[in-house]
């Protein structure tokens, strides 16, 4: 028995398009009729790889940047932020000037006190519900789950705490702290099945699909992929819609 891992964009998905690759899924299918375990391992949050995963047919996931653990359709744990890191980098940037929101919850529900954020960068380009209150006490929000600051990359450097924390940049004038260890995610998965490392396959593609290309276990890189990501994979396969997936397993014998 193998435990498969895939990353979503790009590797179960046609990076141009976004739509999953159907040779993907058909393969996925013959894996778990052959009585293999099919997860997806993924930065997203919980409440955004639902949608994808029920698409795919995938009952099980390591979502949150590694945090949550889903198995069955079940969630088995959602972890926050290690709450007091967070608080300290969220008073430097406050203090700084710069616009926060904070994730209190697995949502898309975001808090904020003032509206610095969407004056210094404007609205995400994610489905975003901004929740304004004047009175907000960052040190009373309960758990943290992740948080956004409105800094400008040539600013990062003032932020002397900035790397206590997992940290993403998409573009120049925001970024945002989240778990970012989706590695131990999948060794708290095999934890929670009582499975072998040695039997763990990953696939993904990207430069934060690096984190889970450990030697503990096997790592396939798609043809796409990041060009590091392709150096330290154990097999480079195709791209994701030139039947990368299948073909990979095919290679190795998962299926026929």
């Amino acid at each position: 028995m193998k435990y498969f891992f895939f990353d979503i964009d790009g590797t179960l998905t046609n990076i141009h398009t976004g739509q999953l690759v159907q040779s993907g899924l058909e393969t996925l299918r013959e894996l778990e009729a052959k009585g293999n375990f099919v997860a997806i391992a993924t930065g997203r949050a919980y409440y955004k790889t639902k949608a994808i995963a029920k698409e795919a047919g995938i009952r099980n996931f390591v979502a949150n940047g590694g945090a949550a653990l889903i198995v069955d359709g079940q969630l088995v744990k959602n972890s926050p932020l290690d709450k007091q890191k967070a608080l300290t980098i969220i008073h430097e940037a406050d203090a700084l000037g710069y616009g926060i929101l904070v994730s209190y919850e697995d949502s898309i529900n975001v808090l904020m006190k003032d509206h610095r954020f969407l004056e210094q960068f404007g609205e995400r380009r994610e489905p975003t519900e901004y929740i304004y209150d004047p009175d907000l006490n960052f040190d009373d929000i309960p758990e943290i789950y992740k948080f956004y600051i409105s800094m400008p990359e040539k600013d990062e450097h003032l932020l002397k705490n900035r790397d206590l924390l997992g940290h993403i940049r998409m573009g120049d004038d925001y970024f945002w702290y989240q778990h970012d260890a989706k590695e131990k995610g999948i060794v708290d998965m095999m934890d929670y099945l009582h499975g072998d490392l040695k039997d763990v396959v990953v696939f993904g593609d990207g430069e934060n699909d690096m984190v889970m290309f450990g030697k503990e276990w096997t790592s396939i890189a798609m043809g796409n992929g990041y060009p590091d990501l392709l150096k330290i994979a154990d097999y480079v396969t195709d791209a994701a819609e030139d039947d990368g997936i299948k073909n990979a397993c095919r290679h190795f014998g998962w299926i026929d």
